[in-house]
């Protein structure tokens, strides 16, 4: 009986000659049909060999079946991976979702290079070979008061360069507390060990003094080093040394000290309500000889390391072999360029830039979206659904402020048919995807991270998953 069911399949040469076929031969193209046709009927044949029920007999409505699934398999198979997506979680910096939205200058920057060629790393006015740091290092010096940068592709590359270009073989002095991970495989130790550094810790998980440091330096020590707890917090019984004292202490044993910033911030948050992040410019002013930073995160700009410092190691580290593995490409450059040039007027960052936009936005713009919104759904969807508007906290996200979060209110969806974590796969699965919160048994969206313009986007998304 199967043996009869496998020999009634469509062949594949005869399934290409089908009508259906050939209009999608002309979109996607021979190779790519073929391929697929086999991979449908591969499984089809597999379906019947275990289950003789799955094809009782070949009829028009198996043809057809197969027929829309090839189609459906190649139109899946072009949608592109990596695209556009809402984001209602409330987490500003979202990692998953690309950290930092990028300012309308930076995307127009990046248009501009992506359609032919650029000045990546030619110097217009003498039309010789240039360094590709030179479209961004008088900004970040101007910036952050540094004598010297260059950039990077993120900031795990940066702390490996300089620990790579500074310490390789040699000690460098951290202090215990200071031992952090930060995403999945980024941890201190294992990052120090890879650059060739040798990690000497000293302190304790919540004390470090001054005098930690001290008895450590000896004749393998290479540099002094701090890092910015990022994703942390150590509350209570704590102290450890400033970045003047650990300075101080270098240079007196002519000592580089480094520090790692992490967020790296460039304005003072505690005008957004949040509190203050270690400022790149005052980390420099109290004597770090080198300092490393993200670019997608307080930044907001494209994923990038920027490294800041003294000229002479600067320039020791853009001789380092290992900075051309890790140097970025124009269309970060572009991006980076323009977003840096926002903050030389930090009095219009939250009319220009999307991140510091949403630091500012206040809670009662935020309560009058969500309020429309709820209006609005309400007319549209069956009944079994309650909508209501709560109040909720949103976060800085990517290691930023970690402890802090802000106000902000919530469009809260529950359903008496539907699990939040169906109707939350159904939203990602929209056009573009909508990613949410879900909280026990309802799905939140927070308004706060939501753009005022994607509000008619979330109100479609919602009335097709609810209907």
């Amino acid at each position: 009986m199967k043996k009869d069911i496998l020999r009634s399949l469509p062949s594949v040469d005869g399934l290409l000659q089908e009508e259906h076929i050939q209009a999608l031969i002309l979109v996607y193209g021979r190779e790519s049909v073929t391929h697929t046709t086999r991979h449908i009927l591969s499984d089809l044949r597999e379906s019947i060999l275990g289950d003789e029920s799955a094809a009782a007999e070949l009829s028009p409505s198996t043809i057809e079946r197969i027929l829309k699934g090839i189609e459906n398999h190649l139109k899946i198979k072009y949608i592109p991976s990596l695209r556009k997506a809402v984001n209602a979680t409330g987490v500003i910096l979202h990692t998953g979702l690309g950290r930092a939205v990028l300012p309308p200058e930076a995307v127009e920057a990046v248009n501009d290079v992506i359609t032919g060629y650029c000045s990546l790393a030619v110097d217009i006015e003498s039309g010789r070979r240039g360094h590709r740091d030179i479209h961004l290092e008088n900004l970040l010096c101007e910036l952050t008061g540094a004598e010297a940068a260059t950039v990077v592709n993120n900031n795990a590359a940066a702390t490996m360069l300089i620990l790579n270009t500074l310490a390789q073989g040699k000690e460098v002095i951290l202090s215990r507390g200071q031992l952090v991970e930060i995403g999945g495989s980024f941890r201190m130790p294992d990052v120090m060990a890879a650059s060739g550094a040798v990690l000497r810790e000293v302190g304790t998980t919540n004390k470090t003094h001054l005098k930690d440091y001290a008895a450590a330096i000896h004749e393998e020590t290479g540099a002094l080093m701090r890092a910015h707890h990022s994703n942390y917090r150590i509350l209570g019984f704590f102290s450890e040394p400033g970045i003047k004292d650990l300075a101080e202490l270098a240079h007196r044993h002519n000592l580089p000290l480094i520090d790692d910033l992490g967020s790296g911030a460039l304005v003072d948050l505690q005008a957004f309500g949040l509190e203050n992040e270690p400022l790149v410019r005052e980390s420099l002013k109290d004597g770090a000889d080198v300092i490393c930073f993200s670019g997608d995160k307080l930044i907001g700009g494209p994923q990038a390391g920027i490294i800041v410092g003294r000229r002479d190691i600067i320039k020791r580290i853009r001789k380092n072999p290992l900075s051309r593995a890790f140097r970025t490409g124009k269309m970060t450059i572009a991006a980076m360029e323009a977003t840096l040039k926002l903050f030389l007027r930090p009095d219009q960052l939250t009319e220009r830039h999307p991140v510091y936009r949403m630091f500012a936005e206040s809670l009662p713009a935020l309560n009058r979206r969500a309020l429309r919104l709820r209006r609005r759904l309400r007319a549209t969807v069956p009944e079994g659904v309650d909508i209501s508007v709560i109040d909720g906290r949103s976060q800085i996200g990517s290691g930023s402020a970690p402890v802090e979060t802000l106000p902000t209110r919530l469009l809260r969806i529950f359903s008496e048919t539907e699990t939040p974590d169906n109707l939350a796969g159904k939203l990602r699965s929209c056009s573009p995807p909508v990613f949410c919160r879900v909280q026990k048994d309802s799905l939140l969206f927070d308004m706060r991270t939501i753009h005022p313009k994607e509000d008619a986007v979330i109100l479609q998304a919602l009335t097709d998953v609810l209907n």
